[in-house]
């Protein structure tokens, strides 16, 4: 093809077929579309679905979304906000614990927990923001359709007696919890992370299989209402995916909340006795709960999309960098391709979608310096490389830390646990990762994925002023400790 684009070019290097029209070549003009025609036809509601849905239509699309079940998706319906609801009230309990050394005189350490109107007020939280997404598809005059949306390789979709059709199509579909086929994890006790969520009562134990993100915050949430909560991952560590001198920090912190954590052991057999789970691990050890989690981790939502013959990997939608699926005119953002599963992550997969489905290939969805965040107590945080990957890719590298333990808000709030640590390459001082544990590490990270967004170097951000007193004065330290030139830090050895 003569003067074929840099973006025809991505799509043959990924192994993709080129689209008939791409950019910097005359597209013909489009015919006016039908009743039940749309530019495009989105299907799913969760974070990439209603971000995609929007942006095409503040772009001028006509658009439609089908969703099967509720708009908000995983996150918000069972993910992020039920998890994050829950875990506020973990922190005011937590409060109520460091109360009495700050002056405050309760009249009884004695608490309870009431499950029913803990659900309850989740579910008034969810159903705000649920609402708020369908406002927000109205306002934009997106047509929305409730139901399972069966798409079809002309790019019709049937959605019960209903058939349209899109231009392009945009499958953001999401993901399922995922399971492990051991003898009886079918127990009605080994509840998955949707379910627990609705449970009305609090476990006298809890045996949490996985620990990553969903384990260690629910397990947290657990153990803060009273329950005696025991953690198996097969990893050295909980949240393994963080940088290991972060995770190894709060593994230590949460054992010293009264959470067992036991590491580097998998799982064998489940057997139900007496109504209790006796879950059997390959060390020879068993542990005895009440109820268990399923927490290992989530897989992409295929249903609905059988009919079409995408190119997959390992399980996973395989897209290009534009958000194109093998199929021309087929975008697949957020979860479903498995390339970060994280809600804001998906957002901007979404709107990138929209925008290439409607302009032509233009866009790239850069998730480089994309932030993850654990909502622990304290919380814990992270963009860029862990030190492990640093020093595989760069070689020698230059550390910084700085710790909450010398911060003025952190000592005044009873929250000095923690440290920031940042990592550079040696030559060009490069920021190559932040890691944070401490309060307000999820608010904190978004200055780094700033920072390194805008490929300021550690030089830079030493230039910078951080107002006083605040917990971000630790980031700023663990900067300038890169150079050697932190203030409140011990002088580095030559």
């Amino acid at each position: 093809m003569v003067g074929e684009s840099s973006a025809a070019k991505e799509l043959e290097a990924a192994g993709l077929e080129v689209p008939k029209a791409t950019p910097g070549e005359a597209q013909a003009p489009k015919a006016e579309l039908g009743a039940d025609e749309y530019d495009i036809v989105v299907i799913g509601g969760g974070p990439a679905g209603y971000y995609a849905a929007i942006r095409g239509a503040q772009l001028g699309g006509k658009i439609a979304i089908v969703e099967k079940i509720e708009y908000g998706g995983t996150c918000l319906n069972r993910g992020c906000i039920p998890t994050k609801t829950y875990l506020k009230n973990a922190r005011i309990l937590d409060n109520l614990k460091v109360a009495a050394g700050r002056g405050i005189k309760l009249s009884s350490s004695e608490f309870t927990v009431d499950m029913d109107k803990t659900v309850d007020f989740k579910n008034s939280v969810v159903k705000t923001l649920t609402g708020g997404v369908r406002g927000l598809l109205k306002a934009n005059k997106v047509t929305v359709f409730d139901g399972l949306g069966q798409v079809h390789p002309d790019k019709s979709v049937t959605i019960a007696d209903k058939t349209i059709k899109g231009r392009n199509i945009i499958l953001a579909t999401g993901s399922k919890v995922s399971r492990i086929n051991i003898p009886g994890i079918d127990s009605p006790l080994v509840l998955t992370s949707d379910e627990i969520l609705d449970m009305r009562e609090v476990p006298k134990s809890l045996a949490v299989i996985g620990g990553g993100v969903v384990g260690v915050e629910l397990g947290l949430v657990f153990e803060s209402f009273g329950t005696e909560v025991t953690v198996i991952e097969m990893a050295d560590r909980i949240i393994p995916a963080m940088d290991k001198e972060i995770s190894l920090e709060l593994q230590k912190i949460l054992s010293k909340k009264g959470m067992k954590i036991l590491t580097s052991v998998g799982l064998e057999e489940i057997v139900e006795k007496d109504g209790q789970l006796n879950l059997k691990l390959n060390n020879g050890e068993v542990v005895v709960a009440e109820k268990a989690l399923l927490s290992i981790g989530r897989v992409p939502q295929l249903e609905g999309l059988e009919e079409l013959d995408l190119a997959m990997d390992r399980g996973r939608i395989k897209v290009n960098d534009f958000q194109e699926t093998s199929i021309p005119g087929i975008y697949a953002p957020g979860d479903v391709n498995g390339t970060k599963m994280l809600a804001h992550a998906a957002y901007r997969m979404g709107e990138v979608a929209a925008e290439n489905a409607l302009h032509g290939n233009t866009r790239k969805a850069h998730l480089e310096f994309t932030p993850a965040a654990v909502y622990t107590h304290p919380e814990v945080a992270m963009c860029g490389l862990t030190e492990d990957q640093a020093r595989e890719k760069y070689g020698d590298v230059l550390i910084g830390r700085a710790s909450f333990a010398g911060n003025g808000r952190s000592i005044a709030s009873s929250e000095a646990q923690g440290f920031v640590k940042v990592i550079a390459d040696k030559k060009y001082h490069e920021v190559l990762g932040v890691h944070i544990i401490g309060p307000s590490a999820a608010e904190l990270i978004n200055e780094a994925s700033t920072i390194m967004e805008s490929e300021l170097t550690v030089d830079d951000v030493a230039q910078s002023i951080h107002g006083h007193p605040t917990y971000s004065e630790v980031m700023y330290e663990a900067f300038l400790d890169v150079l050697g030139e932190a203030i409140h830090n011990p002088p580095k050895r030559k």
